[in-house]
């Protein structure tokens, strides 16, 4: 087992005509991560009890960084074949974020009430995500950009100083309104 490294772990699942269109952004992001030297963990999943499964794998690799690509509104996300209200995924999630940053690709979660489920004692030191609807060029390119000015500034770690200016000019130039979490707070920007 590595133990902290700084990478990120990508678990990814859509629905079933995003499927049969190979509309995959988290894949996406991979292949453009690897390109800029990074060695990013890419899995595909269709379950609540596969994402249970990852989870652990994800604890296991050390991995620093949490990234999850799926659909969702403004009270869930949702895999291939199950809802996942934020009060249980907060309960499948706080065991893995001690000391790690979770981000989320998915239409309009990260809210307050994802904040208080999700992050409330699990020691997770922020996430972020868009809260309105997102479209999956506009959010691979978000992302990817994103990974790359915060990897390019320091390739040992991200740093709230560093994360919320560059988010703010992203969100910015991508017109997409993000929500920044830490433990205490809820940052809305753009």
């Amino acid at each position: 087992m590595t133990l902290d490294t700084p990478d990120i772990y990508i678990i990814e699942s859509v629905d079933l005509e995003n499927e049969a269109k190979g509309e995959r952004e988290g894949e996406a992001l991979t292949e453009i991560l690897k390109l800029s030297g990074k060695s990013p963990r890419y899995v595909y999943i269709r379950t609540k009890r596969e994402l249970m499964h990852f989870l652990e794998d994800f604890r296991e690799s050390g991995y620093r960084y949490l990234h999850l690509s799926c659909h969702g509104n403004s009270q869930a996300i949702e895999t291939t074949f199950d809802t996942i209200s934020f009060k249980k995924l907060g309960d499948l999630l706080r065991p893995y974020l001690q000391d790690k940053r979770l981000f989320i690709s998915a239409c309009s979660v990260v809210n307050d009430r994802f904040r208080q489920a999700v992050m409330a004692d699990s020691g997770c030191l922020s996430t972020i995500g868009p809260r309105k609807d997102v479209y999956f060029d506009q959010a691979a390119i978000f992302w990817a950009s994103f990974y790359y000015l915060m990897f390019d500034t320091d390739t040992r770690r991200m740093k709230r100083g560093d994360i919320l200016p560059t988010v703010k000019e992203l969100a910015r130039l991508f017109e997409l309104p993000v929500t920044y979490c830490s433990r205490t707070r809820t940052h809305e920007i753009g």
